[in-house]
């Protein structure tokens, strides 16, 4: 089944339940999947590549804000953001824990002879293919400095 017929029933749901913080999670997903499929050169229909990526965009976009309203000491506006990452969360595939993004890390750097900071680039490359949509490029890039540098 399609994210978007997901998306749409589970609105059905939420309004239903009056289960305010969800349905705004669900029409910001459903919104941003519709602003896809009709943009220019769009062709209509999103892949589930693409459903991936604009999930990962979305949650990355709230844990962004998060961060800032933390920051700012507005944890009003942060609640909200959390509620709406924890809905976005649950569409995404389950991602990895430190323990195994470290170890597929360490596989990359071996399978692509890296030894130094100078080849992140490298690492990166291939890293950030393998673990799409399973582990965010910020944790990615901190495990590959962190390993080069040893």
């Amino acid at each position: 089944m399609s994210l978007e017929k997901n998306i749409n029933d589970a609105i059905k749901t939420a309004m239903l339940a009056k289960a305010e913080a969800e349905l705004r999670a669900l029409r910001a997903i459903k919104a941003a999947v519709l602003l896809v499929k009709t943009s220019e050169g769009g062709s209509g229909e999103l892949t589930e590549a693409d459903e991936q990526k604009l999930l990962q965009k979305l949650a990355k976009q709230r844990k962004d804000s998060l961060e800032i309203f933390r920051q700012q000491n507005r944890e009003d506006l942060a609640k909200k953001e959390e509620e709406e990452l924890a809905v976005i969360e649950r569409y995404l595939p389950k991602q990895m824990d430190e323990a195994e993004i470290r170890a597929a890390l360490t596989d990359i750097i071996a399978a692509t002879g890296a030894s130094s900071p100078a080849d992140m680039g490298k690492v990166m490359g291939a890293a950030t293919k393998q673990l799409a949509g399973k582990a965010d490029g910020k944790t990615i890039s901190a495990l590959v400095k962190e390993l080069l540098t040893k």
